[in-house]
């Protein structure tokens, strides 16, 4: 299995607020999201390149936590 797809929180004044996965980098994912919640976030990879599997699975437990994903 290729373990390419990164996981990654958006964060705006040090909360949560969205959680995802892409395998893409990570520069190019932050320019996306600052079209919808403007300049003022930043991102951060989540742990080590992963399965998309395994990525999916983290991303549906961060949306039970209450954290926005995709899937919201």
């Amino acid at each position: 299995m290729t373990r390419i797809t990164r996981k990654y929180h958006i964060r705006k004044n040090r909360e949560v607020i969205y959680a995802g996965i892409t395998g893409r980098p990570l520069e190019e994912r932050l320019a996306e999201h600052r079209q919808d919640f403007g300049n003022a976030i930043s991102i951060s990879q989540v742990g080590n390149a992963t399965t998309r599997e395994a990525a999916r699975k983290w991303e549906d437990e961060q949306d039970d936590k209450g954290i926005p994903t995709s899937k919201t």
